[in-house]
């Protein structure tokens, strides 16, 4: 049975793509079998692989509306351990059409029997919302990992998340668990930094991660090149700090 990760917060520019991704690709590197799903309508996540995919396929908007089988709709990497689920701009209107679908949070899920067991880890990288998309990705999930940047404002929402999975959980996904709180944008010359995290530390305790993502002017260039970047620059605080990140979440989820 496959691991599934959910990567959310519904605040924007909190690390959540770059983390998905480059997650994705540290655990491919580390020969675990790995499937990474784009359901942002930004298709970040699907630019910043873009240097690494082979041909593409049709994406996940078919999957979500039940138009095609989730097997022909997943691209191959030039990683033989990382597939991915690319994303497009189409998906901005699958929130709506999803609205008349019966049992539509369950869409996801019900797509992703087809492939259960054929990759270790299954990754998705959710939308900055609390809409049908994510509650779709949080029903499919056994995990969630959510990124907080290390800002004034970081904790700001997260009460809303918080509340929204343990709808997901009592209704939807009782399996449904909180894997770790991921520190992002973290500079230890800060004082804010360090005040943030001791606040967040006093809520989740034990959730929260022990590698931080420091702030990284390679990790920030990497997406341009279309590249993850342990691909970009391996020997970058941020691609270890990832590497490090990876092995924490494969204590946790095996």
């Amino acid at each position: 049975m496959s691991n599934i990760l959910a990567f959310s917060n519904q605040k924007g520019g909190v690390g959540k793509t770059t983390s998905a991704v480059n997650v994705a690709l540290s655990l491919a590197v580390t020969e675990v079998k790995t499937l990474l799903i784009d359901l942002d309508p930004q298709a970040n996540a699907t630019t910043g692989l873009s240097e690494l995919l082979t041909e593409t396929n049709k994406n996940i908007y078919d999957v979500i509306l039940g138009y095609e089988n989730v097997e022909g709709c997943i691209t191959k990497t030039s990683f033989s351990h990382l597939d991915i689920l690319t994303s497009t701009n189409d998906l901005v209107g699958a929130e709506i059409e999803l609205v008349g679908i019966m049992a539509r949070e369950y869409q996801l899920k019900n797509a992703l029997k087809n492939i259960d067991g054929q990759y270790d880890i299954i990754i998705i990288d959710c939308p900055p919302s609390l809409g049908l998309l994510t509650i779709n990705a949080l029903t499919a999930s056994n995990a969630i990992v959510i990124p907080i940047q290390c800002e004034y404002y970081a904790l700001e929402g997260l009460g809303q998340l918080l509340n929204t999975v343990r709808l997901v959980q009592k209704h939807l996904n009782q399996n449904l668990e909180i894997t770790g709180i991921l520190m992002t944008m973290y500079d230890g010359r800060l004082n804010l930094s360090k005040q943030v995290v001791e606040e967040v530390n006093s809520f989740f305790k034990e959730k929260l991660f022990k590698t931080f993502i420091h702030r990284n002017v390679r990790l920030s260039e990497a997406p341009s090149f279309g590249k993850p970047a342990l691909l970009y620059d391996a020997n970058s605080t941020g691609a270890q700090n990832y590497m490090n990140l990876t092995e924490e979440i494969l204590q946790r989820v095996s």
